[in-house]
């Protein structure tokens, strides 16, 4: 009995330390979408109210580069801060006048206010940013630094 004992509880470990992994790798990715203020949603049908924005980090000699997927979006409906050693990205993803009148068979897009938080590995200067935005990917490029200001940034075509 003890070795059926044992291998449960080996088993039990291991999809305990999957779950925990999975949920390590994307909690920061899996993205809310709601009301700015907690109003009523603009679609008349219930739809998803969260979304995968994945995003990949690496870091250069000089640098620190973030891509993040955030398809269906204009470059002005974006808004991206560094505050500390995070980056934080906002926007909202709205639902057309003509998409409100439709009766989907199927809704898995997400529409409405979001955040994401990107932690950043090194201290960078805001103030260097190359930030772009191209075929539903946005790019960050932060040259590296020692100091950590607050500080807007702007998205070029």
């Amino acid at each position: 009995m003890e070795p059926i004992k044992n291998l449960i509880e080996r088993a039990w470990e291991s999809l305990t330390e999957g779950w925990r992994e999975l949920l390590t790798r994307s909690s920061g990715a899996l993205t809310h979408f709601g009301t700015e203020g907690g109003g009523k949603t603009e679609s008349p049908q219930e739809f998803p109210h969260w979304s995968l924005l994945a995003a990949e980090t690496w870091e250069t000699a000089k640098s620190v580069v973030i891509r993040v997927e955030i398809p269906g979006m204009n470059e002005g409906d974006l808004g991206i801060d560094i505050d500390g050693n995070v980056l934080r990205i906002r926007g909202e993803k709205r639902l057309g006048a003509t998409q409100q009148r439709r009766r989907y068979h199927l809704m898995e897009r997400a529409y409405g206010h979001f955040e994401r938080s990107i932690p950043l590995p090194h201290g960078v200067d805001a103030e260097k940013a190359e930030v772009s935005y191209r075929d539903g990917v946005l790019t960050a490029i932060l040259p590296k630094t020692d100091t950590l200001p607050p500080r807007r940034l702007t998205i070029s075509k």
